[in-house]
């Protein structure tokens, strides 16, 4: 079974899944283009994994637990030491959003309102897994293609992952907008959307609510963000009323990739605000909503 263990130089949490070690294709390249033969049957198409309710109608999106899930969600977590190593012992949750029950590849495929219910899935699922205390932090994800870490099935999906800690990259980037805030009283995403809207330098794709840029110090190729206009740092919260806005951009920008960059692997993270939690009478991040 997985395990988180911590870098204890740097301090990130990292998922550990020996299991998954001998994965076909973990040594060898493969081709993105070439779908996986599971005997002409889709285990997407063909669920029969018990669906988790999302408490609303959400127009042929499913979710499912992992068969690979970190651990039971009932279970509480451990950590202990080993030596200089912190270790959590199979804990977390892992969730599988099946995106439609078409078989299709792509999310770019889909139209804009079945988009729109893969985030308004994301919102709800989130704002569930907050309500459990032993969480810090939870995070969507895709990977598309395999070189981007994905089993080429043929059928368009994504994850929802809860865990007790927090990612060390949103850490880094909260510690920015604080240190930011401090010194100019003002929030360094709204003064970075104000600037970038400006000089139109780095702009892909502008709607009502959103935008997507490239941002000024990419770390990689193609690397684009998407920001809403407006001040928010919870996704749940944030997209409410807006969903719509947000598939065009997203379906915009992923149709951008799929035809004039020939259909690249990719991965989307959507990172949200830490859940508010409160240790020993000290509550972590409380000015998060001023940042």
């Amino acid at each position: 079974m997985p395990e988180l263990r911590k870098d204890p130089v740097i301090g990130r949490w990292v998922i550990i899944a020996s299991e998954r070690a001998r994965r076909p294709g973990n040594f060898v390249d493969t081709s993105d283009n070439d779908i996986e033969n599971e005997n002409g049957e889709c285990s997407f198409c063909n669920n029969t994994r018990e669906l988790i309710d999302c408490g609303f109608p959400s127009n042929g999106v499913s979710v499912v637990l992992s068969k690979d899930s970190v651990s039971d969600p009932k279970k509480e977590f451990h950590r202990t030491k080993q030596g200089l190593y912190d270790v959590i012992d199979q804990f977390g949750v892992h969730e599988i959003v099946i995106e439609t029950p078409e078989h299709l590849a792509n999310i770019a495929d889909l139209n804009i309102d079945q988009i729109a219910s893969v985030f308004k899935v994301y919102a709800a699922r989130m704002a569930h897994l907050e309500k459990d205390k032993r969480f810090q932090y939870v995070l969507a994800y895709k990977n598309y293609g395999p070189t981007a870490g994905s089993r080429n099935i043929g059928h368009t999906r994504s994850h929802i992952v809860a865990t007790p800690v927090q990612p060390l990259r949103v850490k880094e980037k909260l510690v920015g907008a604080k240190e930011y805030f401090e010194a100019n009283k003002r929030c360094i995403y709204c003064d970075l959307i104000c600037q970038e809207l400006e000089s139109q330098e780095r702009i892909v794709i502008e709607t009502q609510h959103f935008v997507a840029l490239i941002p000024f110090a990419a770390r990689f190729l193609f690397e684009t963000w998407i920001l809403p206009k407006d001040h928010n740092c919870d996704f749940h919260n944030g997209i409410k009323g807006r969903e719509k806005d947000l598939a065009l951009i997203m379906q915009a920008l992923l149709r951008k990739y799929q035809k004039g960059i020939e259909d690249p692997a990719y991965n989307f993270v959507i990172q949200t605000a830490p859940f508010y939690r409160t240790y020993s009478n000290n509550k972590k991040w409380k000015t998060i909503g001023q940042d």
